[in-house]
C-alpha cells in the first residue's frame, strides 16, 4: 500500500509549531519520503492560533490534503477546530495525563520538556511521539536534530535529545492505523520553500540590489537575500517605506544594476506612481508581488490571488510590462530568471505574482536550481554607438527598444526623465512628438507577447478543461487526476506567463474542449474576465475560494462535479 498522511500540528504562536514540521520534514525527506508542508499563522509574535500541515508520501506530492491522519494538539483550541478534519482511523495526539480513548491519545507533553530540561522543548517532545506513531526510526530523528542544534553547542544537543527521546518512547506501545514501514532510501530532492526560491533565482538573474519594506508575506524573500548579501556582491536595504525601496530600485537600474523589490499588495499600491515613472524613463526593475487578502490591512497572514488586474494595469495610461505566475519554488526560480532577463531586454518592468501559499510553504523540489551560464546584459558602450556624442537614450526604433547606455560610462550624455520626452531625454509636449513616444513604448508588445510561454496542458484533448494560474497548479493537477478515476473526461490548462497574454495559443488549448472552467483564488474570476477580454471565449463557470486558505484537490474536484450536473 502506498504511504499518503497528512499531520497537523497546531498550537499557539510562539510554541515551536513550525520548529515540529520542519524537523518531521527533514526527517521525511532525508529518509527517500517525499513531503510539503502548509503554515498558517495569525499575525501576532503570541498568542492566536496557528497550524502545519505536512502531507507524507512515497509518491510526488502536488497540494496538501483536506483530511488529517495525525493531529498534533499543543492546546485545546486545536482540538476544538481540527478534530473533524480526521480521516477514518485518524488519531489526536494531546497534551493531558487522563486515560487514552478512542482517537484521543494523552501524553503529559509539557511534564516531559520539563524533564529534559525546560519548557520549551515541549515541541520536541511532541515531535518525537509524532515520528514514534509513525513507525520511524529514532536513530533519523536524532541525526537531524543533532544537525539541527549543532550551532547551539552539546548542552542544547543533548537537552533536545533528551526531550526527543521521552517523546519517542511515551506512545511506542500505542497503535496508529497509519503508521508505515520506514524503508531506507535516498533523498528525492530538496526541502525548499518559495521564498527562498524566489531570492535564489534573483542571485541566479545576476540582481544587485535589493530594497524592500518589511510586508507579510514577502519579507521572507527579502530576509534570504539579506542572508545571501554576505557572500554575493549584493545590497540589501531596507528603506523607510515601499515608495522609497522602488525608487532605490530605479536609481539602481538607471545606473545599470540588475535590481528588484518584494512587497504585498498593499505595499504594491504605494509603488504605483514609481512604476509609471519606470515605464516612462523607461528602467528595467523586478517586483514581487506576494498576494494576500485585501483591501487594506486585510488578512496579512493569509492567501490571495486578488491582485492580478490591478497587476496589469496599475499605473496610469497605458504601458508594457510583463506579468509572471509561478506555480512552484522551481518555476519560482527558473521566473525570476526570465523576469530579469526580459526586462532588461525590453527596458520596461518586470511583475511576478507569487502569494502567501507558494511563498511560506516547504515543498520538495527534484530539479537542480541552476543559474543561466551567461547573463546578457543589454547595455550599449560608446563602442556600440555610431555617434556617442548625439546619444539618443529615447532614439525611436522599429522594435521601440533605444539604445541603452549608463551614465558616467562614456561619452553618452543619458538624460531620465519622468515627463513626456523626445529622443534625447528633455522634456516635450509636442503632439506629435507625444504620438511617437506612445507609440515607441508600447510597440515593444508584439516581440514582449512572443516571449511569453504558453499555458502548460494535462489532458488537454479532454472534452473539460480546468483552468488555472499560478499557485493553484497543484490541488488543479491532482483534481484531474482524482476525477479521471472516476470515469470523467477532464483535463487542465495551467498558466503562468499572464500578460503580454499569449493569445494565440491559449484560444488554440481552450477550443479543444466543448467547455472550460476557471479556478482562482479571488471573488470576481479575474482571470476568465481577461480571457474573455483577450481571447473572446468564455468559460462555462468558475471554481473561487476567497477565504484567504489556498485549495485543495477536493474543492476543486467537487466544485467540477457541481458544474457538470
Amino acid at each position: 500500500m502506498s504511504t499518503n498522511i497528512t499531520i497537523k500540528i497546531g498550537g499557539e504562536a510562539g510554541q515551536g509549531i513550525q520548529t515540529v514540521g520542519d524537523l518531521l520534514s527533514l526527517v521525511c525527506q532525508k529518509t527517500g519520503l517525499y513531503v510539503m508542508a502548509i503554515n498558517d499563522f495569525e499575525s501576532r509574535i503570541r498568542g492566536g492560533h496557528s497550524f502545519m500541515q505536512l502531507r507524507i508520501s512515497d509518491q510526488p506530492i502536488l497540494a496538501p490534503h483536506h483530511q488529517v491522519h495525525l493531529l498534533v494538539a499543543l492546546d485545546e483550541k486545536t482540538v476544538q477546530l481540527h478534530k473533524s478534519e480526521l480521516a477514518d482511523g485518524g488519531l489526536m495526539l494531546m497534551e493531558g495525563t487522563g486515560q487514552s480513548a478512542g482517537s484521543a491519545l494523552q501524553i503529559p507533553i509539557t511534564e516531559l520538556a520539563k524533564q529534559a530540561g525546560g519548557k520549551i522543548t515541549a515541541n520536541i517532545v511532541a515531535a518525537g511521539a509524532c515520528l514514534s506513531l509513525l513507525g520511524a526510526p529514532f536513530e533519523i530523528y536524532k541525526n537531524v536534530l543533532t544537525a539541527h542544534f549543532a550551532k547551539k553547542g552539546p548542552e542544547a544537543i543533548e537537552k533536545n535529545l533528551k526531550a526527543a527521546t521521552l517523546g519517542y518512547e511515551a506512545v511506542k506501545d500505542a497503535s496508529f492505523q497509519w503508521a508505515f514501514e520506514w524503508k531506507p532510501g535516498e533523498p528525492k530532492g530538496k526541502l525548499i520553500d518559495g521564498a527562498k526560491a524566489v531570492a535564489l533565482g534573483a542571485l541566479a538573474a545576476d540582481c544587485r540590489m535589493a530594497a524592500f519594506y518589511p510586508m507579510s508575506p514577502a519579507t521572507g524573500i527579502l530576509s534570504h537575500l539579506e542572508m545571501f548579501s554576505d557572500h554575493f556582491p549584493l545590497v540589501v536595504e531596507q528603506a523607510e517605506d515601499e515608495i522609497a525601496a522602488i525608487n532605490m530600485v530605479i536609481g539602481a537600474s538607471f545606473a545599470g544594476v540588475r535590481a528588484m523589490t518584494a512587497t504585498s499588495g498593499g505595499g504594491f499600491c504605494l509603488m504605483v506612481e514609481a512604476l509609471g515613472f519606470a515605464a516612462m524613463s523607461e528602467n528595467p526593475i523586478v517586483i514581487v508581488n506576494t498576494q494576500r487578502p485585501g483591501p487594506a490591512t486585510g488578512l496579512p497572514t493569509r492567501t490571495a490571488q486578488a491582485d492580478l488586474l490591478f497587476t496589469i494595469y496599475a499605473s496610469q495610461d497605458e504601458f508594457p510590462r510583463f506579468v509572471f505566475a509561478p506555480a512552484t519554488p522551481t518555476e519560482a526560480f527558473d521566473v525570476m530568471i526570465r523576469a530579469f532577463h526580459l526586462a532588461d531586454k525590453y527596458q520596461v518592468t518586470s511583475l511576478v505574482l507569487s502569494d502567501q501559499y507558494l511563498t511560506d510553504s516547504i515543498f520538495m523540489t527534484e530539479k537542480q536550481l541552476k543559474a543561466p551560464e551567461k547573463i546578457e546584459r543589454f547595455i550599449a558602450s560608446d563602442a556600440d554607438l555610431s555617434n556617442p556624442s548625439d546619444y539618443k537614450r529615447y532614439a525611436l526604433t522599429p522594435s521601440g527598444i533605444s539604445p541603452r547606455a549608463l551614465p558616467c560610462m562614456g561619452k553618452a550624455l543619458v538624460i531620465g526623465i519622468g515627463n513626456e520626452h523626445g529622443e534625447y531625454g528633455h522634456g516635450s509636449e509636442a503632439a506629435e512628438n507625444r504620438v511617437n513616444m506612445a507609440n515607441k513604448r508600447n510597440g515593444k508588445i508584439h516581440a514582449m507577447t512572443q516571449e511569453m510561454n504558453p499555458p502548460k496542458a494535462c489532458y488537454g484533448d479532454s472534452d473539460t478543461l480546468i483552468v488555472a494560474w499560478g499557485s493553484s497548479q497543484g490541488a488543479v493537477i491532482e483534481a484531474v487526476t482524482m476525477l479521471r478515476k472516476e470515469g470523467m473526461n477532464v483535463g487542465c490548462l495551467n498558466f503562468t506567463d499572464i500578460w503580454p497574454l499569449p493569445v494565440e495559443e491559449t484560444i488554440s488549448a481552450l477550443s479543444k474542449a466543448k467547455r472550460f472552467f476557471v479556478v482562482e483564488g479571488n471573488q470576481t474570476a479575474q482571470f476568465a474576465s481577461l480571457i474573455r477580454q483577450q481571447t473572446g471565449l468564455s468559460h462555462s463557470g468558475t471554481i473561487l475560494k476567497y477565504d484567504g486558505r489556498p485549495f485543495y484537490p477536493i474543492d476543486i474536484a467537487d466544485g467540477v462535479k457541481k458544474l457538470v450536473r
